[in-house]
């Protein structure tokens, strides 16, 4: 079985995040073939590709920085740096990247992938982006429930961009980043599907990372280690052939795709630019 306390924590929070069973929903457009069912982790929560074979966070990432540490002192400047764009159209962006909730979730990528992301229209890639979540989310929680780090909103005494989030987070361990994770795995999916979109695809992945830092829910470490987390559990779902498959499907899907709301895209790419150049 995956961790067993901490799995079952993580898997009540992405039961919320993929909520839109696989089965429940309409059935998609007749042009859009219905993705085969796959096993769920509980009703309407498909589960990942990996099961046991995820990568293991703790061998992955070093420990997070400690306290009057010069990696700490350098996590305390980006905070502040992040916290001076709150009550802006950027906190709006990290609020909206905050909200892992499907068919909202994989929006965030629409405008880079050129292409909505959708259910109806491009099934097998939502259905992989569900799968991919539960797989990078997941292989955080061997660092996560080691370390136990403290996130900046509970070490300043300050809010979120997601008050009705915090109780949660406050007993979930800030190292590394699941939301980086998720979205650093789904930037390099979505390249592997849209080559052609890469330089789009990763600049809108790294500022999906960054608004944790913006939500004022992570540091600046943690958003790294989440990326080698990324790295590593994209890295193993090469070797998985129903994963190879579901991209090759997707592929198919995001050719024939929607156009995107152009005034979106505009405002979106204002905004996704690395945060204070320092990052």
């Amino acid at each position: 079985m995956l961790r067993t306390a901490v799995s079952l924590a993580l898997v009540a929070t992405l039961a919320a995040c993929a909520g839109s069973a696989v089965e429940s929903n309409p059935p998609p457009a007749a042009a859009a073939p219905a993705p085969a069912p796959v096993p769920e982790l509980k009703p309407g929560v498909p589960a990942g590709y990996l099961g046991r074979a995820l990568p293991d966070s703790l061998a992955l990432v070093p420990p997070p920085p400690a306290a009057k540490s010069p990696a700490f002192a350098q996590d305390e400047a980006i905070h502040a740096t992040a916290q001076a764009l709150r009550n802006g159209p950027r906190e709006t962006l990290a609020t909206s990247d905050a909200d892992l909730n499907f068919p909202h979730a994989p929006t965030a990528f629409d405008c880079a992938l050129d292409t909505p992301i959708t259910q109806a229209g491009t099934p097998r890639l939502y259905l992989l982006m569900q799968r991919t979540m539960v797989d990078a989310g997941m292989a955080t929680y061997r660092a996560k429930d080691h370390y136990k780090h403290e996130r900046p909103f509970v070490h300043y005494n300050e809010n979120t961009c997601a008050p009705g989030d915090e109780a949660a987070l406050r007993k979930d361990g800030s190292y590394p980043s699941g939301h980086t994770a998720i979205g650093w795995t789904w930037g390099l999916v979505l390249v592997q599907i849209a080559p052609e979109r890469t330089d789009a695809l990763l600049a809108r992945a790294r500022a999906f990372g960054e608004s944790r830092l913006v939500c004022n829910a992570h540091w600046q470490s943690d958003i790294l280690a989440g990326r080698t987390v990324a790295a590593g559990t994209f890295a193993r779902l090469q070797s998985d052939a129903t994963f190879a498959a579901d991209v090759a499907a997707a592929r198919a899907e995001v050719a024939n795709g929607a156009p995107v709301d152009q005034a979106k895209c505009e405002a979106e790419a204002a905004l996704v630019g690395p945060i204070a150049g320092t990052l």
